[in-house]
């Protein structure tokens, strides 16, 4: 809703001591120049002024119902000399009627009657075209905060969607993994359904957490390492280094999972060796830096074979902090694939929520 420039008490209080101090001006001015008594020059001065605040409040309100076009403003000043002539002779015969006796100070006010017609239209004038730069400027805030709120809404959707990816081949291969379990060994298959399980109802807990800490993410991630561990027993090496000093910084939630996710798969992919995935945690200069490391197959890569799907994880990154180089990736010697995640820390991680 439009607020309206007289509402707001700091411009009430402002707006009524510029007209006291105009009033008081002009009555000293007629006092002291023209030589007319107090009574004729406080009289003439807060009938004129009076009418003229009566005006410019009536312009303001005029112009909160209806707010004119670039090639109308031109009407409203048409309006602001029709209220001119209505207030300067309304006070003019005010004024007459009351001092019908003093012939000097009509011919003073006939004499002056055209100037302060000039200052009653420039007043007039300065009010309307001033409401009307408050009122735009009001709606252009009103759309903006439309539009940003609009913006946050599509950035939260997004997010949601981004954070609600659970890997689809991750679950199928789970339960395919369960199945083939259960013919050869079924306690282990309950094993992984027990992990399994607990894995799921973690991802639907998060559903309304965007930050995590590293010790809540990383439990997290060990019971996706335990299922994994079940599906391909000895083949897969885990090897997780976290520094102590990282356990209370924060992530965001079930960001690490799905780069895990695609090192295991990659690193195992065309492959019936066993493998070692490495994940690093440490922080430096206030960021939280995550490092996945795991061996790829070259040859798959150049054809297109691996790829790594680490896409939803850049644009989530780049909506949280409007950075898109937190997230780098950089082959080493001896097919290594490597991983790197940098996340700053805040004081306070609430606002991005």
């Amino acid at each position: 809703m439009t607020t309206r420039p007289l509402s707001v008490p700091q411009i009430q209080k402002i707006s009524l001591g510029i007209a006291l101090c105009w009033t008081i001006l002009c009555a000293i001015g007629i006092h002291y120049v023209v030589n007319f008594s107090w009574i004729i020059s406080i009289t003439d001065s807060t009938i004129n002024n009076f009418l003229l605040a009566i005006a410019c409040i009536s312009i303001s309100n005029m112009l909160g119902y209806y707010q004119p076009k670039n090639e109308r403003i031109l009407y409203v000043l048409i309006i602001t000399l029709a209220l001119t002539f209505v207030i300067i002779y309304l006070a003019k015969y005010g004024l007459f009627y009351i001092f019908t006796d003093f012939k000097d100070y009509k011919d003073f006010y006939n004499f002056s009657f055209a100037f302060r017609g000039l200052i009653s239209f420039m007043c007039l004038g300065w009010c309307a075209l001033a409401n009307i730069l408050w009122y735009r400027l009001e709606e252009q805030s009103e759309t903006q905060s439309r539009l940003l709120a609009a913006q946050n809404l599509a950035k939260e959707a997004e997010l949601n969607k981004l954070r609600h990816q659970l890997q689809p081949h991750f679950l199928f291969n789970s339960l395919n993994s369960v199945f083939a379990l259960t013919m050869v060994n079924p306690k282990e298959a309950g094993v992984m359904i027990t992990k399994l399980a607990s894995f799921l109802r973690g991802t639907l807990k998060r559903d309304d957490e965007l930050w995590v800490s590293i010790e809540e993410e990383m439990e997290y991630i060990q019971l996706y390492l335990d299922i994994e561990k079940v599906r391909f027993s000895h083949r897969l090496n885990i090897e997780v280094n976290v520094d102590e000093n990282t356990h209370q910084l924060c992530l965001p939630g079930t960001l690490l999972q799905p780069i895990v996710e695609n090192a295991i798969k990659f690193g195992l992919y065309n492959t019936s060796s066993a493998i070692t995935i490495k994940i690093d945690v440490n922080v430096s200069n206030n960021i939280l830096n995550l490092r996945v490391q795991n061996p790829f197959d070259p040859e798959m890569r150049a054809t297109g074979g691996t790829g790594f799907g680490l896409t939803a994880i850049k644009r989530r990154l780049y909506l949280l902090f409007a950075n898109p180089e937190l997230l780098r990736t950089e082959i080493e010697a001896n097919n290594l694939y490597i991983t790197t995640l940098k996340i700053p820390q805040k004081n306070d991680q609430d606002h991005i929520n």
